[in-house]
């Protein structure tokens, strides 16, 4: 199990522990703030509610977290530091020391968003480690984190760092110059400013600068950013055609970019008085929610088109199919019912508008369950590509229980039944022991081509006839024979 060490548990703090923690990763905190586990608790109950549902895999299991007593405790055995402190480079020097007097060699990533990491290395002991990995408020959803070395920076630790952030899912971008406040900070401190001067001079609130961002261009750059963006707008001549039809308006008084209000009590009031208005009705955790099921739902389309960010998010789901290990467990004993054949989670494409599991899935679970029996048996994927097949005449449902987003599934077999041509199964499919629902199926063994029940093969019968003999002895579930609207006993 990977470490992360996190020195600083505050917003950002936060969403990187979740980042971390729902990737598999265990993680200690270092954090003096007596409030730092309450508000961590807070990020890690959004994240848990939303992260997920960008996955159409299962993910890791999710790693444990702990409280550490130092900083030197925190980075004990780490295999990759991130820092989160407040924006003070005293502040960042002082524990960037700590750090190297006890781990001076694990990449060491820090939050900053605005210092260049020369600045961060200054006195260091070992420079080369550090480096800057900024992301985007809420970490454990958005997938960007920029990634800035300086010339005295380790190349084997950057690249080391950016191999960690594609494994949590997130697209480091390197930037391969250092400047202050990166790429992403500087575009929007430039937006900033200009909305600043706009409440300031009266022209629009905070509410309408925000509805022409989210009802206009806001969409636009969620899915195409600035210059694609613009490369339509030009028409069929693209690019050039839009720089030369809007390339005057540089020089005209459009913008106050290079002027800045005067920040003053004054403009606090009336920026924080309207911004109360806009959404004061809103806690902070309510509009975090609200958030972030919005961008659960947006980056979710974007994933179904493998654009943008949802092409990142279909990678990670490719590297956790192929880092998971096979769901199929070994059998129980054939001697035992039921027989634990499948294990599995639910997806975000597997529940309803109620936010349960919905019907579809639960025969999906059975089928999953049945086939890891039937391949138990030898009637595997190689024994229908030779013509022949189980197939299922008949399925009774019973509905015991909800399965909810992420919840973690077993799927289990008893023979009931069987002969050289049918298969009676019951299935129960479970979560922490307790049975969401029975499934009572009779399956036929078919000649494919011919298009009719017929014996199964020696060999399958040679595996599955023992199993049948040793279930006979065993209890008959309760549930088994039961029809639609019979009453139970």
């Amino acid at each position: 199990m990977p470490r992360a060490a996190l020195i600083g548990g505050g917003v950002i703090g936060g969403g990187w522990a979740a980042r971390f923690l729902l990737n598999g990763w265990d993680v200690a905190i270092f954090d003096p703030d007596p409030e730092a586990e309450r508000k961590i608790a807070e990020v890690l109950a959004n994240a848990r509610a939303s992260l997920p549902a960008l996955s159409d895999t299962p993910m890791p299991a999710e790693g444990r977290l702990r409280y550490a007593a130092s900083i030197a405790d925190a980075v004990a055995g780490a295999d990759y530091i991130q820092e989160s402190v407040s924006e003070r480079l005293d502040l960042k020097h002082r524990v960037y020391a700590e750090i190297q007097a006890a781990v001076p060699e694990i990449p060491l990533g820090s939050s900053t968003s605005g210092y260049r990491p020369s600045q961060l290395q200054e006195g260091a002991r070992n420079p080369g480690a550090i480096l800057v990995a900024h992301p985007f408020n809420p970490v454990y959803l958005l997938p960007l984190v920029e990634v800035v070395p300086s010339p005295a920076s380790d190349t084997a630790a950057i690249e080391r760092a950016k191999a960690v952030l594609v494994a949590l899912g997130m697209f480091p971008l390197h930037v391969r110059k250092e400047i202050d406040a990166h790429i992403a900070d500087r575009f929007l401190e430039a937006v900033w400013r200009e909305a600043l001067w706009l409440v300031k001079d009266g022209i629009a609130t905070t509410e309408e600068i925000d509805e022409a961002i989210r009802m206009g261009f806001g969409l636009r750059w969620g899915q195409m950013g600035l210059f694609e963006t613009y490369r339509i707008a030009g028409g069929e001549a693209g690019m050039r055609h839009f720089l030369a039809q809007f390339g005057p308006a540089l020089a005209w008084p459009w913008t106050k970019l290079m002027d800045v209000p005067e920040f003053d009590d004054e403009l606090v009031e009336l920026i924080a008085g309207q911004s109360d208005a806009q959404s004061g009705q809103l806690s902070i955790r309510e509009l975090e929610r609200i958030r972030d099921a919005n961008l659960v739902g947006f980056l979710r389309v974007l994933k179904e088109r493998n654009w943008g960010a949802g092409r990142v998010l279909l990678e990670h789901d490719a590297r956790l199919r192929e880092a998971a290990p096979d769901p199929t467990p070994e059998p129980t004993p054939e001697t035992a019912a039921p027989m634990v054949m499948a294990r599995m989670q639910v997806l975000p494409g597997w529940i309803d508008y109620n936010g349960h599991m919905t019907e579809s899935r639960y025969l999906f679970a059975s089928s999953e369950t049945t086939d890891a029996f039937l391949r138990h048996i030898g009637a595997g994927m190689d024994y229908v590509a030779a013509g022949h097949s189980y197939y299922t005449a008949e399925t009774h449902i019973m509905h015991l229980g909800e399965a909810k987003l992420g919840d973690r599934l077993t799927g289990s077999v008893q023979v009931l039944g069987a002969d050289e041509k049918r298969l009676h199964v019951f299935i129960r499919i479970e979560r922490d022991g307790q049975a969401v629902a029975t499934l009572e199926q009779m399956l036929l063994h078919v000649d494919m081509e011919a298009g009719r029940a017929c014996p199964a093969a020696p060999e399958v019968l040679a595996r599955l006839m023992p199993i049948a003999e040793a279930h006979a002895a065993l209890a008959r579930p309760p549930a088994a024979g039961r029809h639609v609207g019979q009453r139970k006993t």
